[in-house]
């Protein structure tokens, strides 16, 4: 469980810092990332999976409170 957690919260604090370090005006900024040149496909490669992360974590305390 300890492990899930701190893969869980690299993958949200990465998603974090690739929204807040890329700006979509400058394509030099993310040309060479994974899943570049476009700025969607940065993110989806890199911010995707730690929205998959938070939607999983929701989900569950949805769950869990009913």
């Amino acid at each position: 469980m300890v492990v899930l957690v701190v893969v869980g919260a690299f993958l949200v604090a990465r998603a974090a810092v690739e929204v807040i370090s890329v700006d979509p005006g400058r394509p030099a900024t993310y040309r060479d990332d994974w899943g570049g040149p476009t700025y969607a496909g940065v993110l989806l490669v890199h911010a995707g999976p730690g929205l998959l992360v938070l939607g999983s974590l929701a989900v569950l305390l949805w769950r869990r409170r009913r």
